[in-house]
């Protein structure tokens, strides 16, 4: 079994199309108001959904994770597009894991996007 991607539903996807636009480029499909990218192999869609309205009020249940070595950068480029910063950069172990690092952001949804950078198996 393999996770290919994850589709965020919205009640104004014309303005988180728009946002995600800023953040990973001009989408890779568009029609009417989806908008999808591939992103190093995943896929991120964003459309309308009838049973979704306003700002996520629950966005820790689900978050889009993007991993990255520079988690400081992305994080700018999230900050750069609108995004409101959650958690700073930080190291949640890092007495064992020194190279460990992750941060927060919220989309204008409110849906979460924690940046992380790569794990180590």
């Amino acid at each position: 079994m393999q996770i290919t991607g994850i589709q965020l539903g919205s009640d104004n996807p014309k303005k988180l199309g728009e946002f995600y636009t800023k953040v990973f480029g001009k989408a890779g499909w568009q029609e009417g108001e989806w908008y999808g990218w591939i992103v190093d192999g995943g896929a991120i869609m964003v459309g309308p959904h009838s049973e979704v309205k306003g700002q996520n009020d629950c966005p820790g249940r689900i978050m889009l994770t993007l991993v990255d070595k520079d988690v400081p950068a992305i994080l700018k480029k999230f900050e750069n597009a609108g995004a409101k910063v959650v958690a700073k950069p930080y190291q949640p172990d890092e007495k064992n894991n020194p190279d460990v690092w992750l941060a927060t952001a919220a989309d204008p949804d409110g849906n979460y996007i924690q940046i992380a950078t790569p794990w180590e198996e």
